[in-house]
């Protein structure tokens, strides 16, 4: 029988998921909450909700009762089953995090053996009122993120939250997060311990692979939500300025956000109506044929915890051209998958790799070789046993 190329076999799977069921046995993790401040169904939407959907659906695979909060979500019902686990949506952006810790102390959501707290820029604050286990995900420190989204006095208050008041709080509570670069910064920005940061790698749906034809011209793919952070407006003035160097080329981003309409003006400042589209949201069907299609992967972003859309184009043989950040440190070894480049430099390493056939080819058939080693279900079991080990502690 034969089956696509980067899915996985039946058997590897249903091993994986059995050893997921038997770390939550031996630890007796029949129950977890995860505190989301988003979740998969919301507009806005990202790497982070993709990454706690894509787990708490295989621990829930293997027998886990697992329930998510997260705050409304609009279109959305307030409660629901999504994927096998539960998924409770109440209170607005800020009021989440008072009203789901309250009803986590009162035990509205039910009882629990194992809590995980997403610190999503603003943390939760678990150490100081949960008890039990629990364990806490951060995929990168935000930093310059608080200044491009959020007016000047919150800004600082975010930062001020994230750099000064939660570290003392959360030196012992184990962390998870996504690279190892991003567990640098961590310990280094934030102070946090390091023998409290464990980096466990995300992984890529088998939907994610080789086929089809290239585009026929030099085609160019960034995906994202459409905010400040990810630098789109970079993306498209570099290139622009190296667009004579490549004939032909063509630039889709993909995405929905904030800055659609100022991209698109600046796209018509640039003269790009002819060369550059915004298709807004694609299906996971279009996306993949895109992935394919493409000659490259770009991203200008200023922070990731890894860069998930970077593993999922190289699963489909594309290598990805990326800012120099932490995270992107990690989902492309610099020359071997792809080009890490100096935020002023992407068009330029872009420009270069698009007319140079050969070493792109190299370039995709590493990127493709390496994805093959990140699965969820490794992501699934890498979190479950940092939960497990604090039961034990």
């Amino acid at each position: 029988m034969t089956r696509e190329p980067g899915s996985r076999p039946p058997l590897a799977r249903s091993d994986a998921i059995a050893k997921i069921g038997d770390i939550a046995a031996a630890a007796g993790l029949h129950r977890i909450h995860v505190l989301a401040w988003r979740d998969l169904a919301d507009v806005e939407a990202g790497g982070s909700e993709l990454h706690a959907a894509a787990v708490a659906r295989l621990w829930a695979e293997a027998g886990i009762e697992v329930t998510m909060r997260t705050s409304y979500a609009q279109g959305a019902p307030p409660e629901s089953g999504r994927g096998g686990y539960r998924v409770i949506r109440k209170a607005g952006r800020y009021m989440v995090f008072p009203r789901a810790a309250m009803a986590e102390l009162t035990g509205r959501h039910g009882p629990r053996d194992g809590l995980v707290e997403i610190w999503n820029g603003v943390p939760w604050l678990t150490p100081l009122w949960a008890a039990g286990p629990k364990v806490t995900w951060v995929h990168h420190v935000h930093g310059a993120m608080w200044g491009m989204v959020l007016p000047p006095r919150l800004a600082r208050l975010g930062e001020a939250i994230e750099h000064r008041v939660a570290p003392p709080i959360y030196r012992r509570q184990p962390i998870i997060t996504l690279s190892e670069s991003s567990r640098r910064e961590l310990i280094d920005q934030l102070g946090l311990r390091p023998d409290r940061v464990t980096v466990v790698p995300p992984g890529i749906d088998a939907r994610f692979s080789p086929g089809g034809a290239r585009s026929p011209r030099p085609l160019v793919v960034a995906v994202g939500r459409l905010m400040p952070v990810k630098r789109f407006d970079a993306l498209i003035t570099q290139l622009a300025a190296v667009r004579h160097r490549v004939p032909g080329l063509k630039l889709v981003i993909v995405g929905e956000g904030a800055e659609r309409e100022r991209l698109e003006d600046l796209i018509e400042a640039v003269d790009g109506t002819e060369w550059i589209r915004l298709p807004g949201h694609l299906a996971d069907g279009e996306l993949v044929a895109l992935y394919r299609r493409a000659w490259a992967l770009a991203s200008a972003s200023v922070a990731e915890g890894w860069g998930m859309t970077v593993t999922e184009a190289a699963a489909c043989g594309t290598p990805a051209v990326v800012t120099d950040i932490a995270g992107h440190r990690d989902a492309v070894v610099d020359g071997v998958t792809g080009v890490l480049a100096a935020p002023g430099a992407l068009g330029t390493e872009l420009a270069a790799l698009l007319v140079d056939g050969p070493r792109r080819e190299r370039l995709a058939a590493a990127a493709r070789s390496r994805s093959a080693s990140f699965t969820w279900e490794a992501t699934a079991a890498g979190t479950l046993a940092v939960l497990a080990a604090q039961v034990r502690r």
